[in-house]
C-alpha cells in the first residue's frame, strides 16, 4: 500500500490539471509582419488618400505606437536588428545580403527563431528573409510554395496551411512581404495577383509628403507606391482572416512594422525622420483596452526582448541592446522600467559601393546625427537614383528637392542638430549655434558613450579624426 502512495499523488496532480473549470495554459503564439519600406502611410496614421482598413483595424484591435524607429535605414541591416536585438555595426549585417554585397552577420548571432525553436517553437519565414547567415536565423520552415511577385494573398494561404499542421507546439511566423518595396523603377503593379484585388489611385490625390517635390512624375510614383501599400494591407487582412478562422487570433501576439522608410530620395537609407520614424502596430491577447496609442519610444532592437517577454522564452548568452515595450503595448506599468529617453540608429551603407556611416541619437526634441563620411556625396539606393523621382530632378537641374535644397541633400556637415519641436522638417541645422553648443555636447556624449556599450568599430574615427 505505501508503495502505491507516490503513484496515487502523481495521478492526483495529473488530474488536477484537467480538472472541469480550471484553463489550460494559452499558448504565446507570435506573428511578426515586417513590410519593405512602408513608412507612415496608413489611416490610423493620418494619411487619409491611402487605404488600409485592415492595418487601420489592427490598430483598433491594439497599440498604435507613435514615436517608433528603426535603427538603420536599409533593409538587410534593419532585418538584421528586428531578428538579434544587436544594433546593426554590432552583429556584424553592415550591408545588403544578396548578390554581390554579400554581407552577414557573426555566426556567433544567435537570432530570434533559434532562441524560439530553443524554447520549444515551431518557427516559419514567409516572403523576404534578407539576412544571413541561415544558421544564426534559422526558421524551421520556409512556406514559399507558389509565390510569384507579390501576391500577399497567396501568402496569407500558405500561413494558414502552415498554421493548420498537426503540431501541438506553439508558432513563431515571420511574415515579410516585398512590396511596397520598388520594383527596378516601377512597384510591380503591371501584373495581376491571383486572389488579389488590386487598389489603385489617381496622382491627383496623393498626399505628397514635405521632403518630396510636387511634380508629376513624383505624383505618378507615389500613386504606385500606394497601390503596394494596399496590396500589403490585402495580405494582412488574409492572414488576421486564417488566425481567426485557425481559433489563434487570441492567443497570438501580432507585430506589424517596415524595415524603414518609402523608397524615395530623402526617406530610405537617410537617417532623417521619413526614413527612420515608422508604423508599429501590436496586438497582445493580454491588453487592458483595445485602441489604445502609445508615445513610448521604441526602436527595433526591442523587438526581440518583447517577444522574448511575451513567450517566456530564454535570451542569447550575450546581452542584447534593446528592451521590451511589451508593457506599453498591453497597457501596464513596467515596474523598474522607467521610459527610455533616447533612441539611436547605426548606419554604415546601404549597397556595398555606397559608404556613408552614420550615427543618431535622438530624444523626444532633439536629434543629433554624425556624418562619418561627410566630405563624400550622400549615395542613393541604385533603385531611388534610377526613379523617375530623381531622374526628374536631374533633368530639370532643381534646386529644391521638396523642402531641402538638393545641395543640403547631396553635402552633409559633419554634424548636424534638430529641434524637432520647432523644426519638425529637420531644415534648421542648430549645430554651429552658440546658444545650442550644451545640447549638442550632452547628446554627443550620449552617442560616444552608446557606441563604447555597443561596441561599434567606428569609435576609430575618434581617435584618428
Amino acid at each position: 500500500m505505501k508503495r502505491l502512495i507516490p503513484t496515487l499523488l502523481v495521478l492526483l496532480g495529473v488530474g488536477l490539471l484537467v480538472l472541469p473549470g480550471r484553463a489550460a495554459p494559452a499558448k504565446k503564439n507570435v506573428v511578426l509582419i515586417v513590410s519593405d519600406d512602408h513608412g507612415l502611410d496608413l489611416g490610423c496614421y493620418g494619411n487619409p488618400a491611402v487605404k488600409t482598413p485592415h492595418l487601420d483595424a489592427l490598430a483598433a484591435q491594439g497599440t498604435r505606437f507613435t514615436h517608433a524607429f528603426c535603427t538603420t535605414p536599409s533593409c538587410s541591416p534593419s532585418r538584421s536588428v528586428i531578428l538579434s536585438g544587436l544594433h546593426t555595426h554590432a552583429n556584424g549585417q553592415y550591408g545588403l545580403q544578396h548578390a554581390t554585397h554579400k554581407q552577414a552577420a557573426h555566426p556567433w548571432v544567435q537570432g530570434l527563431p533559434n532562441l524560439l525553436k530553443q524554447a520549444g517553437y515551431r518557427t516559419c519565414s514567409i516572403g523576404k528573409t534578407h539576412v544571413a547567415p541561415k544558421e544564426s536565423f534559422d526558421f524551421e520552415e520556409y512556406a514559399n510554395d507558389g509565390l510569384m511577385g507579390r501576391n500577399t494573398v497567396r501568402m496569407a494561404e500558405n500561413a494558414e496551411r502552415w498554421i493548420r499542421k498537426a503540431d501541438d507546439r506553439p508558432f513563431f511566423l515571420y511574415f515579410c512581404p516585398n512590396d511596397p518595396h520598388r520594383a527596378a523603377q516601377g512597384f510591380a503593379n503591371n501584373r495581376p495577383y491571383p486572389g488579389v484585388t488590386e487598389t489603385t489611385y489617381a496622382p491627383k490625390d496623393v498626399a505628397v509628403p514635405h521632403f518630396l517635390p510636387d511634380q508629376p512624375e513624383v505624383r505618378a510614383e507615389l500613386a504606385e507606391y500606394y497601390q503596394a501599400v494596399s496590396r500589403v494591407d490585402t495580405g494582412v487582412g488574409r492572414l488576421m482572416r486564417a488566425l481567426k478562422d485557425t481559433g489563434h487570433l487570441d492567443d497570438t501576439l501580432i507585430l506589424y512594422l517596415s524595415d524603414n522608410g518609402i523608397p524615395f530620395p530623402g526617406a530610405k537609407t537617410s537617417m532623417y525622420e521619413p526614413g527612420v520614424r515608422l508604423p508599429l502596430l501590436v496586438r497582445s491577447p493580454d491588453q487592458a483596452r483595445r485602441g489604445s496609442v502609445s508615445d513610448a519610444l521604441v526602436d527595433w532592437s526591442d523587438l526581440v526582448p518583447t517577444v522574448l517577454e511575451y513567450t517566456g522564452a530564454k535570451g542569447p548568452d550575450y546581452p542584447l541592446h534593446g528592451r521590451s515595450f511589451l508593457p506599453a503595448a498591453e497597457g501596464r506599468p513596467a515596474p523598474g522600467r522607467p521610459g527610455r529617453d533616447e533612441v539611436y540608429g547605426s548606419h554604415q551603407f546601404h549597397e556595398i559601393t555606397m559608404y556613408y556611416p552614420v550615427r543618431m541619437v535622438r530624444n523626444r526634441r532633439y536629434k543629433y546625427l554624425l556624418n562619418l563620411a561627410h566630405p563624400l556625396t550622400f549615395p542613393f539606393a541604385s533603385d531611388l537614383y534610377e526613379s523617375k523621382t530623381w531622374q526628374g530632378v536631374l533633368k530639370r537641374g532643381d534646386r529644391m528637392y521638396g523642402s531641402r535644397t538638393v545641395e543640403a541633400l547631396l553635402h552633409r556637415p559633419r554634424h548636424e542638430l534638430y529641434d524637432l519641436e520647432a523644426d519638425p522638417r529637420e531644415l534648421q541645422n542648430l549645430a554651429e549655434k552658440p546658444e545650442h553648443a550644451a545640447m549638442l555636447k550632452e547628446l554627443q556624449g550620449k552617442l560616444r558613450a552608446w557606441q563604447e556599450r555597443t561596441k561599434d568599430p567606428w569609435l576609430v574615427k575618434y581617435e584618428y579624426e
